[in-house]
Protein backbone atom coordinates (compact mmCIF):
# COMPACT_ATOMS: atom_id res chain seq x y z
CA UNK A 1 0.00 0.00 0.00
CA UNK A 2 1.14 3.26 -0.94
CA UNK A 3 1.34 5.76 1.96
CA UNK A 4 -0.12 9.49 1.22
CA UNK A 5 0.40 11.29 4.32
CA UNK A 6 -1.86 12.59 4.57
CA UNK A 7 -3.08 36.71 6.67
CA UNK A 8 -5.68 39.28 6.15
CA UNK A 9 -8.73 39.25 7.73
CA UNK A 10 -7.88 37.70 10.95
CA UNK A 11 -9.40 40.84 12.91
CA UNK A 12 -12.22 39.35 13.63
CA UNK A 13 -10.88 36.09 15.09
CA UNK A 14 -11.55 35.37 18.68
CA UNK A 15 -8.16 34.70 20.82
CA UNK A 16 -7.94 32.61 23.47
CA UNK A 17 -6.13 33.05 26.60
CA UNK A 18 -5.04 30.87 29.46
CA UNK A 19 -5.43 31.40 32.78
CA UNK A 20 -2.75 32.58 35.63
CA UNK A 21 -0.61 29.90 34.98
CA UNK A 22 0.27 31.39 31.10
CA UNK A 23 -0.51 29.79 27.85
CA UNK A 24 1.73 27.45 28.17
CA UNK A 25 1.50 26.58 31.71
CA UNK A 26 0.58 22.80 32.49
CA UNK A 27 1.40 22.59 36.32
CA UNK A 28 3.09 19.77 38.19
CA UNK A 29 -0.05 18.10 38.95
CA UNK A 30 -1.94 19.72 35.87
CA UNK A 31 -3.73 17.73 33.00
CA UNK A 32 -0.84 16.87 30.56
CA UNK A 33 -3.02 14.92 27.62
CA UNK A 34 -6.78 16.51 27.71
CA UNK A 35 -9.46 13.94 27.39
CA UNK A 36 -10.12 14.20 23.38
CA UNK A 37 -6.29 14.30 22.41
CA UNK A 38 -5.59 11.08 25.14
CA UNK A 39 -8.74 9.13 23.33
CA UNK A 40 -7.01 10.18 19.75
CA UNK A 41 -3.66 8.95 20.81
CA UNK A 42 -5.21 5.36 22.34
CA UNK A 43 -7.45 5.00 19.23
CA UNK A 44 -4.68 5.90 16.99
CA UNK A 45 -1.76 3.64 19.11
CA UNK A 46 -4.03 0.50 19.15
CA UNK A 47 -4.91 0.39 15.26
CA UNK A 48 -1.25 0.86 14.50
CA UNK A 49 -0.18 -1.85 16.71
CA UNK A 50 -2.80 -4.07 15.23
CA UNK A 51 -1.96 -2.70 11.46
CA UNK A 52 1.61 -3.46 11.80
CA UNK A 53 0.89 -7.38 13.47
CA UNK A 54 -1.11 -7.52 10.25
CA UNK A 55 1.23 -6.58 7.95
CA UNK A 56 4.30 -8.13 9.41
CA UNK A 57 2.31 -11.36 9.98
CA UNK A 58 0.70 -11.00 6.60
CA UNK A 59 -2.59 -11.95 7.71
CA UNK A 60 -4.61 -11.08 3.93
CA UNK A 61 -8.41 -10.83 5.05
CA UNK A 62 -7.24 -8.13 8.13
CA UNK A 63 -4.95 -6.25 5.26
CA UNK A 64 -8.22 -5.91 3.10
CA UNK A 65 -10.00 -4.44 6.01
CA UNK A 66 -7.21 -2.16 6.36
CA UNK A 67 -7.02 -1.36 3.05
CA UNK A 68 -10.84 -0.45 3.11
CA UNK A 69 -10.36 1.74 5.37
CA UNK A 70 -7.88 4.14 4.21
CA UNK A 71 -8.73 6.78 1.65
CA UNK A 72 -9.27 5.64 -1.67
CA UNK A 73 -11.07 8.28 -4.46
CA UNK A 74 -12.83 5.89 -6.41
CA UNK A 75 -14.11 4.00 -3.51
CA UNK A 76 -15.51 7.48 -1.78
CA UNK A 77 -17.34 8.44 -5.48
CA UNK A 78 -18.86 4.91 -5.26
CA UNK A 79 -20.32 5.72 -1.88
CA UNK A 80 -17.31 4.11 0.46
CA UNK A 81 -18.48 7.34 2.81
CA UNK A 82 -16.51 6.07 5.45
CA UNK A 83 -13.17 6.37 4.28
CA UNK A 84 -13.23 10.39 5.13
CA UNK A 85 -12.97 9.52 8.73
CA UNK A 86 -11.45 6.34 8.82
CA UNK A 87 -8.43 6.95 7.25
CA UNK A 88 -7.47 9.52 9.91
CA UNK A 89 -6.98 6.27 12.15
CA UNK A 90 -4.38 4.76 9.88
CA UNK A 91 -0.83 5.31 10.07
CA UNK A 92 1.71 3.51 7.79
CA UNK A 93 2.67 0.08 9.47
CA UNK A 94 6.32 0.19 7.76
CA UNK A 95 7.65 2.11 10.45
CA UNK A 96 6.99 4.39 13.35
CA UNK A 97 7.90 7.94 12.10
CA UNK A 98 4.71 8.63 10.51
CA UNK A 99 2.73 7.86 13.47
CA UNK A 100 5.14 9.17 16.47
CA UNK A 101 5.42 12.64 14.24
CA UNK A 102 1.46 13.09 13.75
CA UNK A 103 0.91 12.07 17.78
CA UNK A 104 3.49 14.11 18.79
CA UNK A 105 1.93 17.44 16.89
CA UNK A 106 -1.59 16.43 18.04
CA UNK A 107 -0.51 16.63 21.64
CA UNK A 108 2.28 19.84 21.48
CA UNK A 109 -0.05 21.63 19.36
CA UNK A 110 -3.59 20.78 20.80
CA UNK A 111 -3.61 20.46 24.12
CA UNK A 112 -3.75 24.13 24.75
CA UNK A 113 -7.07 24.40 21.85
CA UNK A 114 -8.39 21.78 24.19
CA UNK A 115 -8.13 23.34 27.19
CA UNK A 116 -9.28 26.42 26.10
CA UNK A 117 -12.40 25.53 23.14
CA UNK A 118 -13.44 22.74 25.31
CA UNK A 119 -13.28 19.12 24.16
CA UNK A 120 -16.00 18.75 22.13
CA UNK A 121 -14.74 22.10 19.69
CA UNK A 122 -11.68 20.76 19.37
CA UNK A 123 -13.06 17.16 18.32
CA UNK A 124 -15.87 18.85 16.07
CA UNK A 125 -12.59 21.24 14.72
CA UNK A 126 -10.17 18.28 14.18
CA UNK A 127 -12.21 15.90 12.53
CA UNK A 128 -13.73 19.14 10.36
CA UNK A 129 -9.63 19.78 9.36
CA UNK A 130 -9.47 16.02 8.73
CA UNK A 131 -12.42 15.39 6.00
CA UNK A 132 -11.92 18.45 4.90
CA UNK A 133 -8.39 17.66 3.97
CA UNK A 134 -9.67 14.06 2.93
CA UNK A 135 -12.36 15.44 0.33
CA UNK A 136 -9.36 17.47 -1.03
CA UNK A 137 -7.33 14.61 -1.59
CA UNK A 138 -10.21 12.96 -3.22
CA UNK A 139 -11.21 15.32 -5.69
CA UNK A 140 -7.47 16.08 -6.33
CA UNK A 141 -6.49 12.99 -7.15
CA UNK A 142 -9.36 12.09 -9.48
CA UNK A 143 -8.52 14.81 -11.21
CA UNK A 144 -5.31 13.30 -11.78
CA UNK A 145 -6.06 10.44 -12.50
CA UNK A 146 -5.38 8.76 -9.22
CA UNK A 147 -8.20 7.04 -8.02
CA UNK A 148 -6.86 4.14 -6.90
CA UNK A 149 -4.32 5.23 -4.71
CA UNK A 150 -5.34 4.81 -1.31
CA UNK A 151 -4.07 7.56 1.30
CA UNK A 152 -3.97 6.80 5.02
CA UNK A 153 -2.59 9.20 8.44
CA UNK A 154 -4.08 12.16 10.19
CA UNK A 155 -1.87 14.74 8.63
CA UNK A 156 -5.05 16.84 7.51
CA UNK A 157 -6.25 17.22 10.81
CA UNK A 158 -2.89 17.91 11.94
CA UNK A 159 -2.11 20.73 10.16
CA UNK A 160 -5.74 22.17 10.52
CA UNK A 161 -4.37 22.16 14.72
CA UNK A 162 -0.62 23.97 13.75
CA UNK A 163 -2.67 26.53 11.71
CA UNK A 164 -5.34 27.42 14.75
CA UNK A 165 -2.40 27.39 17.36
CA UNK A 166 -0.20 29.80 14.82
CA UNK A 167 -3.21 31.87 14.59
CA UNK A 168 -4.33 32.15 18.29
CA UNK A 169 -1.14 31.72 19.87
CA UNK A 170 0.58 33.85 17.45
CA UNK A 171 3.47 35.04 19.41
CA UNK A 172 4.10 31.63 20.97
CA UNK A 173 7.99 30.74 20.83
CA UNK A 174 8.18 27.88 18.64
CA UNK A 175 11.82 26.06 18.20
CA UNK A 176 12.20 25.10 14.60
CA UNK A 177 14.50 22.25 14.34
CA UNK A 178 14.65 22.48 18.16
CA UNK A 179 17.28 25.02 17.95
CA UNK A 180 15.70 28.18 15.87
CA UNK A 181 13.29 29.98 17.95
CA UNK A 182 10.33 31.85 15.75
CA UNK A 183 6.94 33.25 16.77
CA UNK A 184 3.93 30.44 16.63
CA UNK A 185 2.39 32.57 13.41
CA UNK A 186 5.66 32.83 11.44
CA UNK A 187 6.12 28.90 11.94
CA UNK A 188 2.03 28.40 10.83
CA UNK A 189 3.34 30.51 7.62
CA UNK A 190 6.40 28.40 6.81
CA UNK A 191 3.94 24.98 6.92
CA UNK A 192 0.95 26.91 4.51
CA UNK A 193 4.00 27.71 2.00
CA UNK A 194 5.68 24.60 1.86
CA UNK A 195 2.33 22.55 1.47
CA UNK A 196 0.85 25.22 -0.99
CA UNK A 197 4.49 24.49 -3.14
CA UNK A 198 4.73 20.78 -2.62
CA UNK A 199 1.28 20.89 -3.45
CA UNK A 200 1.95 22.17 -6.89
CA UNK A 201 4.99 20.78 -7.61
CA UNK A 202 4.94 17.37 -5.78
CA UNK A 203 2.96 15.55 -7.61
CA UNK A 204 4.42 11.75 -7.90
CA UNK A 205 5.94 11.70 -4.06
CA UNK A 206 4.24 9.63 -1.50
CA UNK A 207 3.32 12.47 0.81
CA UNK A 208 -0.12 13.79 0.73
CA UNK A 209 0.94 17.47 0.23
CA UNK A 210 -3.00 18.37 -0.97
CA UNK A 211 -4.28 16.80 2.22
CA UNK A 212 -1.97 18.90 4.12
CA UNK A 213 -3.26 22.03 2.60
CA UNK A 214 -6.52 21.13 2.47
CA UNK A 215 -6.64 20.86 6.39
CA UNK A 216 -5.41 24.25 6.93
CA UNK A 217 -7.75 25.79 4.63
CA UNK A 218 -10.68 24.03 6.12
CA UNK A 219 -9.06 25.11 9.49
CA UNK A 220 -8.97 28.27 8.22
CA UNK A 221 -12.71 28.56 6.86
CA UNK A 222 -13.58 26.83 10.41
CA UNK A 223 -11.54 29.98 12.56
CA UNK A 224 -12.79 32.46 10.39
CA UNK A 225 -16.23 31.83 9.81
CA UNK A 226 -17.52 29.36 12.76
CA UNK A 227 -20.36 28.01 11.45
CA UNK A 228 -22.59 27.35 14.24
CA UNK A 229 -23.66 23.72 13.06
CA UNK A 230 -20.07 22.57 13.37
CA UNK A 231 -20.66 23.02 17.06
CA UNK A 232 -23.18 20.50 17.47
CA UNK A 233 -23.12 18.34 19.95
CA UNK A 234 -23.86 15.46 17.82
CA UNK A 235 -23.97 12.81 21.00
CA UNK A 236 -26.96 14.61 22.50
CA UNK A 237 -28.39 15.14 19.20
CA UNK A 238 -28.11 11.56 18.69
CA UNK A 239 -29.73 10.71 21.82
CA UNK A 240 -32.34 12.98 21.37
CA UNK A 241 -32.96 11.72 18.36
CA UNK A 242 -33.44 7.92 20.02
CA UNK A 243 -35.66 9.46 22.67
CA UNK A 244 -38.27 11.45 19.96
CA UNK A 245 -37.79 7.77 17.98
CA UNK A 246 -38.64 5.72 20.78
CA UNK A 247 -41.87 8.21 22.02
CA UNK A 248 -42.98 7.96 17.99
CA UNK A 249 -43.40 3.92 18.14
CA UNK A 250 -44.73 3.73 22.23
CA UNK A 251 -47.48 6.12 20.24
CA UNK A 252 -48.21 3.92 17.67
CA UNK A 253 -48.01 0.86 19.19
CA UNK A 254 -50.81 3.12 22.02
CA UNK A 255 -53.03 3.44 19.12
CA UNK A 256 -53.12 0.25 17.79
CA UNK A 257 -53.67 -1.08 21.13
CA UNK A 258 -56.72 1.27 21.47
CA UNK A 259 -57.65 0.62 17.88
CA UNK A 260 -58.25 -3.19 19.32
CA UNK A 261 -59.89 -2.32 22.12
CA UNK A 262 -57.73 -4.84 23.97
CA UNK A 263 -55.59 -4.02 27.10
CA UNK A 264 -56.90 -2.15 30.58
CA UNK A 265 -55.89 -3.25 33.53
CA UNK A 266 -57.97 -6.48 35.61
CA UNK A 267 -58.43 -6.18 39.40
Amino acid sequence: MLLRKATPGLSKMPHYSRGPMGPAGYGFFGEIVPPGIRMLLIINGILFVVYFLVRALEIGPLLLLFHALSLIPDWVIRGALWQPITYLFLHSPYGFFHILFNMLALWMFGSDLERDWGTRRFLNYYFFCGVGAGLCDVTARLLLGDGQIPTIGASGAIYGILLAFGLLYPHRRIYLWFLLPIPARVFALILGAIAFLSAIGGRGSNVAHIAHLGGMVFGYFYLRYKPDFLDIDWMASYRRWRLRRAQRKFEVYMRKRDRSGGGGWVN
